[in-house]
């Protein structure tokens, strides 16, 4: 049965409530100085970037986001039989939440619900890390060494995981469909991910509001929204596979 890989970027998350970065009402287009907050240089050496992240972490966390019908779809197709990798850009483990198994998902940016120090590497509870900024503590330190916490997301400035992305690319090399959804594939090298899947053969399907890099690569290119094209699109895949 054909290995499907799924990228999934901002796009899919939407419909959950969370805005994506770089749509027509991005959160990088409409605050620009936003971007800074999840900037390596900038969060490291200026607290005042520190506690406005940890605010907008704290917000973030209260909008309590839960799973779409795009999310459900790829569990669904999971469920069917049909092997299913998935390879997100997002942080926000929605994914997870709507049942695929976690050795499923590949979290290329890490995972917004984990804190990690900057300094002794230890990861522990966002959650956790919450509550002290709720409690008062504006920028709240590493409780095992004093140093800096920072999500255990990655942040522009820094590298990917390694062993994920080559993970990654070992999936992209050996599916026979790729679907891209809700990315606009500007980010690399995620967005390389696209190339090398149709370099191998895959059948590439760009499911994406606006046109991206890839389009000229792709098989089909879908345009309509995702929590209503997704979940038929996967549908045919797991239909077509028995």
């Amino acid at each position: 049965m054909a290995l499907v890989a799924i990228l999934s970027g901002a796009g899919i998350s939407t419909d959950s409530g969370i805005p994506d970065y770089r749509g027509p009402n991005g959160v990088w287009r409409t605050d620009p100085e936003a971007e800074k907050l999840v900037t390596y240089d900038f969060y490291m050496s200026d607290p005042a970037i520190r506690r406005r992240s940890w605010l907008m972490r704290r917000d973030a966390a209260l909008r309590k986001p839960e799973p779409n019908a795009a999310h459900r779809a790829v569990a669904e197709l999971e469920r069917s039989g049909v092997p299913v990798r998935v390879i997100t850009q997002n942080i926000d483990g929605l994914h997870q939440r709507a049942g695929l198994p976690d050795r499923k998902v590949l979290e290329l940016h890490g995972t917004a619900h984990r804190v990690a120090c900057t300094r002794c590497h230890v990861r522990s509870s966002m959650a956790v890390a919450l509550e002290r900024v709720e409690a008062g503590e504006a920028d709240p330190a590493c409780t095992a060494c004093g140093g800096v916490l920072k999500p255990a997301t990655v942040m522009f400035g820094e590298r990917l995981d390694p062993q994920v992305l080559a993970d990654a690319m070992a999936i992209a090399k050996a599916c026979e469909v790729f679907v891209t959804v809700g990315s606009s594939l500007q980010v690399q090298p995620a967005a390389s991910l696209v190339g090398i899947a149709a370099e191998h053969g895959a059948r590439l399907v760009v499911v994406n509001a606006e046109p991206t890099p890839y389009d000229e690569l792709a098989d089909e290119i879908v345009r309509e929204p995702i929590g209503v094209s997704l979940p038929k699109l996967l549908a045919g895949l797991s239909g077509s596979d028995g």
